[in-house]
């Protein structure tokens, strides 16, 4: 690719597309901003003209991965309405389908050591998206009488943290993880099981 150097013409989202590509490769501590400059096809020092360092662009990258991932979260949750028992359960599956159709983002969110208080915006990205899931836990759990209900809080944690464990495991091929039943089963039911404990969805005859 011949080199383009400072006019390139959106070279900012070209190197985000850049380390990307290399994060989903060889993970957020497996290539330099160097690299990330040649896939982009402009010199190194370019680089500097929009990130401080290869942490800074990792950090873009979960921007924007934040970003769709509200979305899709936000999709999810108004898709399952008016039922507070399908939007739920819908933002479980919006969280393992966002990691298997952006890996990149994924791994930059979530794997990469970049903080979400990094800086505000990306805080308030990363916040928007639990937002969602919190307020999907928050609308089901107003179906659990009040001495029962567990704050929304943890509740959407408990689901969040199963549909990390799931993706971490069993949907990204990781080494000797194969599983027999399909992340989406392992999740689903998992989430069920969860749900019936809380009185929410009825017992298995």
């Amino acid at each position: 690719m011949p080199k383009r150097g400072y006019h390139h013409g959106n070279l900012r989202q070209a190197l985000v597309d850049a380390a990307l590509a290399l994060i989903e490769l060889r993970g957020p501590t497996g290539f330099t901003l160097s690299e990330a400059a040649k896939q982009a096809g402009v010199t190194p020092a370019a680089v500097y003209r929009h990130f401080e360092g290869r942490e800074d662009l990792i950090a873009e990258a979960a921007l924007q991965g934040y970003e769709i991932f509200g979305d899709l979260m936000e999709y999810a949750y108004e898709s399952g309405q008016p039922s507070a028992l399908k939007a739920f359960e819908a933002t479980g599956r919006a969280y393992l389908a966002f990691a298997r159709k952006y890996p990149g983002h994924y791994i930059a969110m979530f794997e990469s050591g970049v903080q979400i208080n990094r800086t505000a915006a990306l805080a308030s990205v990363a916040n928007r998206a639990n937002g969602v899931l919190e307020k999907a836990a928050t609308d089901l759990s107003q179906h659990i009488p009040a001495h029962k209900r567990p704050p929304a809080s943890m509740f959407s944690a408990h689901i969040w943290a199963m549909s990390h464990g799931v993706v971490e495991l069993f949907a990204r091929n990781s080494p000797g993880r194969a599983s027999p039943f399909p992340p989406e089963d392992l999740l689903e039911t998992g989430i069920g099981i969860y749900l019936r404990g809380l009185g929410l969805i009825a017992p298995d005859d």
